[in-house]
């Protein structure tokens, strides 16, 4: 028999459904870099409709996708981007614009919702007689969901505002929507309203959505015509690429649909946590797929909780030196929650009464995988 395994380290994590694995084999294909694939050209005529968009453009993965957004609206080496500083742009995607792109981050502060404050983002603007000395301002990036603030969703109301801002001083608005259709169903509003203001979005096909590889970027057809250029400078050019656009064709359309029991779930996890008087959680930070949740005991570390899971077929990451985070997908059922909860509370107990003993590696420390 195969062991239970409950994996709440990501939704990166999903497997493909037996209809995606359907649909692959049976795809039409022909070189998509030749602009000749037909599935390709169907799924993303469908993603640039479902997010009001002009046209959109399969790419590998949501790191680039948001490279790519990036260097189209920035063209200029020196030019600066403003977005939230714990932002996934900015934290997990390698220094990619700075690197790569030339282009200079300037960060404002997040708020424990997701948010920047409308005039922090304002007073980053730089001003254009300063150009002799300062970069560029040139775009401004949201990030909807938000993941480091744990899922958390941004309103259209707001976005508005930030386009608005981005709009009257001459500048451009990219929205990381890796996670855009939890934030749609949690809201209870379309994904095309959430990124109306939006010059450009990429979308994460293979967290929550659960198709094996990529993303999607949407945006104007003169927007997505330079985006092609940019994919293919940084090797992101696939040839028949419709098998893995099969796959995320029906992951949109089947598994949007399941997201908002990944979000009942969450709460549920997230109040089976609260229990546990060693932990620390705020309900109503829940708000779509992610718990996040503080030890307050000092005795338990993040790590040796996460090693004492894994024994126990539980799989979890640290998500700081006092917290950990779970994460749901379409693959983690009601009765996973409650058998997590269980083993959580074993492995409280068993590191509480020294049955456990941490693992150390060859350098001394112990395993984590923070920034994942």
């Amino acid at each position: 028999m195969v062991a239970r395994v409950v994996d709440l380290r990501s939704d990166t994590v999903t497997k493909p459904s037996d209809a995606m694995r359907a649909a692959m084999a049976a795809a039409d294909v022909d070189d998509d870099v030749l602009g000749a694939d037909p599935t390709a050209q169907r799924f993303e005529a469908e993603m640039a409709a479902l997010t009001g968009k002009e046209a959109a453009l399969f790419v590998p993965s949501g790191t680039m996708a948001n490279l790519i957004c990036v260097l189209v609206h920035c063209d200029v080496r020196g030019s600066e981007v403003l977005l939230g500083d714990n932002s996934h742009i900015h934290v997990y995607e390698n220094g990619g614009i700075s690197t790569i792109g030339g282009v200079h981050p300037r960060t404002v502060a997040n708020n424990p919702d997701g948010t920047m404050d409308l005039d922090k983002i304002v007073a980053a603007i730089r001003h254009k007689d300063g150009a002799l000395y300062y970069p560029t301002t040139r775009l401004i990036c949201l990030e909807n969901t938000q993941a480091n603030c744990g899922g958390k969703c941004l309103s259209a109301e707001y976005t508005d505002k930030v386009g608005e801002i981005a709009k009257s001083h001459g500048l451009k608005l990219h929205i990381d929507g890796a996670r855009i259709f939890n934030a749609s169903v949690a809201l209870g509003v379309p994904v095309h309203r959430l990124v109306k203001a939006a010059d450009s979005v990429s979308v994460c096909l293979s967290k929550g959505l659960g198709a094996p590889v990529g993303s999607v970027i949407v945006g104007s057809k003169a927007f997505i015509d330079k985006a092609k250029i940019v994919r293919k400078t940084l090797g992101g050019g696939m040839r028949q690429v419709g098998i893995l656009c099969a796959a995320a064709y029906v992951a949109v359309r089947d598994t949007v649909g399941k997201l908002a029991d990944d979000h009942r779930r969450a709460k549920a996890l997230a109040e089976g946590l609260k229990k546990i008087k060693q932990f620390s959680v705020d309900l109503t930070s829940v708000e779509t797929n992610m718990v996040f949740f503080d030890i307050v005991d000092s005795r338990i570390s993040p790590d040796t909780l996460c090693q004492v899971l894994e024994k126990r077929n539980v799989l979890a990451m640290p998500a700081s030196s006092k917290s950990v985070r779970f994460v749901l997908h379409y693959q983690i059922s009601d009765s996973d929650v409650q058998y997590a909860l269980t083993c959580v509370e074993k492995a409280v107990e068993e590191v509480l009464t020294g049955g456990y003993k941490v693992e150390h590696l060859a350098n001394g420390t112990t395993k984590n995988y923070y920034g994942h």
